[in-house]
């Protein structure tokens, strides 16, 4: 497995409405997609920062995980996670498992922007949450 790039970096927010015109304004671009991720349970915004994205995740219900997430650090929101581009998403999670590394997903889904996506527990990945993501074919 080698990554291409940073595919995006994943930040929790309690509202996209407010948190939006601040990364337009430091991105220097705007808002490229909204989308809402129905079985994640979140609404994400997408800027491009260069070859990588800016990920903004707003919980759709206090379930979520982003709604946990944003809870635990204090009602705020935070970095919730790297991504990182690969070529195939099914046989990255089989070398991860096979080199001990714990899973979130044990098998490839769909996520925002119609990627194949899978998590990798933080547990075994010093304490950051990973995400593999394979582009669209």
């Amino acid at each position: 497995m080698k990554p291409s790039h940073i595919e995006h970096l994943g930040i929790a927010v309690t509202s996209l409405e407010q948190t939006i015109p601040f990364f337009e304004l430091l991105t220097g671009s705007k808002c490229y997609s909204i989308e809402e991720v129905a079985d994640q349970k979140v609404k994400t915004a997408f800027f491009k920062v260069g070859q990588t994205k800016i990920e903004l995740l707003e919980p759709t219900c206090p379930e979520s995980t982003i709604a946990k997430f944003i809870e635990k650090n204090g009602g705020r929101g935070g970095v919730h996670h790297v991504a990182f581009n690969v070529d195939n998403v099914a046989d990255a999670l089989a070398y991860c498992e096979a080199n001990g590394i714990q899973l979130i997903d044990k098998m490839p889904r769909k996520g925002a922007e119609n990627l194949t996506i899978a998590f990798l527990h933080p547990k075994s990945t010093c304490g950051v949450l990973t995400e593999l993501c394979q582009q669209p074919k």
